[in-house]
């Protein structure tokens, strides 16, 4: 009897032990709480406005502080190619997507699916979740009204109205080599009009420009000052308007070039968790909104009102634009962008 009542007994364990209550064989796992992240860092390479107040906003949710460097997204590809992996950032936050393809291709990227990600439509994001968009950015002429009037023109709303002759030196660009703005230009023009007659309209419009800056923030506020009439800019001019400048801002009426300003986390980051956290709290509903009132752009998450300011942006015509072939043809474009009008 005994030994039948053991052998029950020892049947009934290994039972239990296939089909255990939930929790019971999880315990050693969930019993040791998840280390706090509260008082860590994250280091964020970033390329987007109102960064001090965004950061802010994240500490004061999370406990996380951020050490962030403000670099263009082709000095942050530059960087990570040249780390190779062992990258010294743990977060890229904002610029053009081109780039962040092109570093997904080269291996340098941290695939994560944020819980977060589910609110975020799919041509916002990397399918396996090596970047995802937290807002989408058009590219804009803020226009110096002032400059208009001297030359004695209209305020130019297309793309063939930059290329009349009053504006000959009055255009800024930022290089597309580094500026993830002026590379969205090119891909959009390629991709839109065919790659003969882009590079013919290119060529005409570097004949109106005198250099390429090397951020893209630079254009608009050379405009602002009255130094050139037109910048090509990332963002609309509210908060230059807001500084009192005579500045308004125009999506061209013949294709507006736009993309979804990702957050990605970077291969070898020194804290993968507080990454995870930042990526979680950019898109999360509240994080969205932070983003939205410190850099008025288009939330990607869904049922997060647009800025005010942008409401202009529902009768742009905007472009049609593969952003994966952008960033998988990036070093190609970007070397026939510098044999052709390197300055």
């Amino acid at each position: 009897m005994k030994k039948k009542l053991f052998s029950i007994l020892l049947l009934l364990c290994f039972l239990f032990s296939l089909f255990a209550l939930p929790g019971c064989t999880t315990q050693k796992e969930t019993s040791k709480p998840a280390r706090s992240l509260k008082g860590t860092t994250i280091k964020v390479f970033a390329a987007y406005g109102g960064q001090p107040e965004i950061y802010a906003a994240f500490e004061n949710a999370t406990g996380i502080k951020v050490e962030a460097m403000d670099m263009s997204s082709g000095e942050v590809l530059a960087r990570l190619r040249a780390e190779k992996g062992k990258s010294l950032g743990d977060v890229w936050f904002g610029g053009g997507v081109d780039s962040f393809v092109a570093a997904q291709n080269d291996g340098l990227l941290e695939a994560y699916i944020s819980p977060e990600a589910r609110n975020i439509p799919a041509e916002y994001k990397e399918p396996k979740g090596y970047w995802t968009g937290v807002s989408l950015v058009t590219v804009n002429f803020v226009i110096n009204e002032e400059r208009c009037k001297e030359l004695k023109i209209q305020t130019p709303q297309s793309w063939q109205d930059l290329l009349q002759p009053q504006l000959k030196g009055e255009i800024l660009m930022s290089n597309p080599a580094i500026s993830g703005t002026a590379y969205t230009i090119l891909a959009g023009m390629l991709q839109s009009m065919g790659t003969e007659p882009a590079w013919a309209f290119l060529d005409k419009l570097d004949a109106q420009i005198p250099f390429y800056a090397k951020r893209g923030g630079e254009p608009p506020q050379k405009a602002a000052l009255g130094e050139v009439t037109v910048g090509l800019a990332p963002d609309t001019a509210e908060g230059l308007q807001a500084e009192g400048y005579p500045v308004v801002s125009i999506f061209p009426k013949d294709g507006t070039p736009w993309w979804p300003a990702p957050v990605a986390i970077l291969k070898g980051a020194s804290n993968p968790e507080g990454a995870r956290a930042f990526v979680d709290w950019c898109l999360s509903e509240n994080g969205q909104k932070v983003l939205r009132d410190n850099c008025p752009r288009v939330p990607t998450r869904k049922g997060v009102e647009l800025p005010e300011t942008l409401e202009a942006i529902k009768e742009a015509k905007l472009q049609t634009i593969d952003f994966v072939k952008a960033g998988n043809d990036r070093d190609d474009v970007v070397a026939e962008w510098e044999k052709r009008y390197s300055k």
